[in-house]
Formats: C-alpha cells, structure tokens, sequence
C-alpha cells in the first residue's frame, strides 16, 4: 500500500480534480490524502476574521460566494443526477455551518472548525467522482482517527489501531480517501496538525500502516537543484537523504515542510516528491540512504538578522555562552546560525518582532551590532568533513562575494555562509555555475 498525498493546487479545478481521479486509479488500493482546492482555506479564514470582529453582513457574503463557487465545479465536475445530489449534499452541509456560526459567539475553537471544512468538501468532491466513475472509494474521515497528544504530537498508537480497523471494516473498496492537515486535540475538539499540513498527515499514515511508500504530489517535478526563479537551467535532485532534504526545506526549498516527513524518516518509509501535471517525471525519492560523495543542492532563507556580541569578558569566561543563548530562549527567539571566537559570538535570527528587546538584555554581556536584511545560503549534500575539497569549492565559488558567516560542521549534510539580501542572485547563480556545471 501507498499514501499519496495531492495539495491544494493538484485539485484546484474541475479539470485538475478529474486528472487526479485519474491517477489514483491507475493503481488502486492505495490511501489518498487531499488539501483542500486552492483558496478555499483563504477564503474561510476571511469568513472567520469577519466573525471576530462581528462583522455578519461580511461573512454571510463570502459564504454566499464561496457556496457559488461550488456549486459551479460540481455543476462542472459531476455528469450524473445522483452524483450532483450526493456532492450538493455534502457541501450544504457546509454552507450551513458556516451560516450557523454567523449567529453565535465566535471562539477560536469555532475557527478550527471553519478552517477544517476545506478538507472535508474537497474529499466529498473526489468521493461522489470516483463513485460516478463506477469505483468504489471508501472516505475515512480524518476527524476519526487523527488525534494529537497533549504536546501537539500525534497519538501514533491510537492513529495506526483506529485507522487499520476502519480499513479492515471497507473490504470492497478499491481506493481510500481521507483528509489533510485536520485532526482532534486531545480534548476531542477540532483542530490541526499545523507544521507540514497534509504532508505530515501522509508521513503519519504512511508510517502507521507501514506504507511501501509516500508519495507528496504538487506542481512542480521534485525538489531542484536551486532556485528556479533566480537561476536558469535548473534540474530536479533524483535521490536524496531525509537530512539533506529536511536542510533544504528549512534553508528555504518550499516543496516540503522541514519536519513533516519526520515520521516516515524514523519508520524508514521512502518519500517521493512528484509532479501532478508531469506524472511520470522521475521527481525526488528521498530516503536514509542516498549516493555519496556528491553535493546535492542549494537553498536560500530570506529576511535574515545577524546579531554579534563582542565582549573581551568572554576569554575564557564560564558560563557566557549560556547567559547568550538563555536570552534568545527568554525571548522566545529560535538562533539560525552561529559562530564563536574567543572574544564574540554571532548568531542569526529570521523573527525580528523581539529584536529590540534582545539587544537590550545582550548589551548587559558586551557591545552588540545587528545586520539586517541578510540572507542564509545553504549548500546540501555529502559533506562528511573527511571529503577533501567540497567546502573549499563551494567558498571558491563566492571569492567575489562579502561573506558575513560561515557555519560547517554541524551537520554532515550542509554548509551554510550569510551573505546580504543584494548579493542573493549572484550567490546562488556562482554556486551553481561551479557546483553543477
């Protein structure tokens, strides 16, 4: 069995809905995990800031424009009677709670709830197609099964022993569909999976079932080499280790949430990027072991704010590095980067809110400087430190470009230097000239 997961974009459209039907069938069997179609949790979210601030008139009419929308793809999407009626069902359904919460007090309870209809509806469409198509899918209402712990973590043992009894209850079925991102708190009330959304509800089923294999189907043909935008002649990466991609999506490869495939890391499930557009391009297979000896890819995170201390206390003094780091934990502040020398330290940031506040408490240690408008650029691959060369090649590549930072050694997977935001472009364009050329 297989968990493929489609996101909002693959089913953004009546078109696009069928061509995913399309692809699940190709080969049955398997679990489906769909987003809600794109611009639809938007759209509910403006439903529920309207209703916060008690504007009703406001949320009624974006409720009357999103039930027309569709109405419009089922119009669009379905061909038989029976068909229309069982998906008009289903979203009426939806229409009048979002219509019931206009008239009651608004919680951020009642938000989760909204939020959560997305999932439900676009699943309600794929369900009444396949059907009308003469397959014969069983939905299996995430709602039911998906439950987080206490922490926010997902209740493993009770997800894997709900979800395979509730399989086993569908003998018939030729193809399971559930939803993303949505789940129960451990107080039974709805809520969501926050981090990765639907790709971390694929990498939790595909590790409770013990899936052969999870599939993260989106719009573009697996993770690349760098960034397309900036960067001509790009290629996706075909193998890659679950430390390397989790580096990338982190440093900025926004293909993938960097903790959302955790699950099936630690189950030891492959996970393969595809394109939905392009299904039989090779895409990504990311996994725990990938070729060596090679460097991968790179990525860039944006909207960077380094920050050094430089205090001639600090030689040799105990206990500075934690009165450093318990002063971003005071502040709630997660640190990017970071370098040491006997006299400072620098680190960076990429949530600025607190700054002010920070450097206030840092200046009691030492005399303290900010860069802003920085930029991490992170280099992936085999960079086990014993591999002579890779990290003199990638800094050969910026011998004309100011480095502010440079981090190796804390990952056997990356290397990561802090450059300003206007060297950005030519940055990446060098590394790949040398790197990939």
């Amino acid at each position: 069995m297989k968990v493929l997961k489609f996101g909002g974009t693959s089913v953004g459209n009546p078109d696009r809905i069928k061509h995913v039907a399309r692809l699940v069938m190709e080969e049955p069997e398997n679990v489906v995990v769909l987003s809600a179609m794109s611009g639809t949790t938007n759209t509910l979210v403006e439903i529920s800031e309207y209703l916060y601030k008690n504007n009703i008139p406001g949320a009624q009419e974006t409720i009357n424009h999103l039930e027309a929308k569709y109405k419009a793809v089922i119009a669009e999407l379905l061909e038989t009677q029976a068909a229309r009626e069982e998906a008009s069902a289903s979203i009426a359904r939806t229409m009048a709670l979002l219509r019931a919460y206009c008239s009651e007090r608004f919680s951020p309870e009642a938000e989760k709830e909204i939020l959560a209809q997305g999932e439900l509806m676009s699943t309600a469409l794929m369900v009444a197609l396949l059907r009308e198509q003469g397959y014969k899918p069983a939905l299996l209402p995430a709602l039911d099964y998906m439950k987080t712990l206490e922490n926010g973590e997902p209740d493993m043992q009770h997800i894997g022993a709900t979800l395979r009894r509730m399989i086993d209850l569908e003998p018939q079925a030729d193809i399971f569909i559930t939803q993303g991102y949505i789940c129960r708190n451990n107080r039974g009330g709805i809520d969501n999976l926050k981090r990765g959304g639907s790709d971390y509800t694929a990498s939790i089923i595909g590790a409770v079932l013990n899936a052969d294999e999870i599939q993260i189907w989106t719009d573009i043909d697996g993770m690349h080499n760098n960034d397309p935008r900036y960067v001509e002649g790009t290629r996706p990466v075909h193998h890659l280790h679950f430390e390397e991609a989790a580096e990338l999506a982190y440093f900025g490869a926004k293909i993938l949430h960097p903790s959302c495939v955790l699950p099936a890391k630690l189950h030891n499930i492959p996970v393969r990027l595809l394109n939905t557009m392009e299904p039989h391009a090779t895409g990504t297979l990311i996994y725990n072991s990938a070729p060596d000896g090679t460097i991968k890819a790179i990525a860039a995170k944006d909207n960077i704010t380094a920050i050094k201390i430089k205090s001639g206390r600090m030689l040799l003094a105990y206990g500075f590095l934690h009165k450093v780091f318990e002063t971003f934990e005071n502040h709630r502040t997660s640190i990017d980067m970071m370098a040491t020398s006997e006299v400072g330290v620098s680190v960076t940031v990429d949530d600025d809110s607190r700054l002010a506040a920070i450097v206030d408490d840092l200046k009691h240690f030492g005399t303290v400087s900010v860069d802003k408008d920085m930029v991490i650029i992170c280099i992936v691959g085999d960079l086990e430190w014993h591999n002579c060369g890779f990290e003199a090649r990638a800094l050969n590549a910026l011998a004309d470009i100011p480095v502010r930072m440079i981090s190796y050694g804390g990952s056997n997977y990356n290397i990561s230097v802090l450059i300003r935001k206007e060297d950005k472009i030519k940055a990446l364009q060098a590394l790949s000239e040398h790197l990939f050329q």
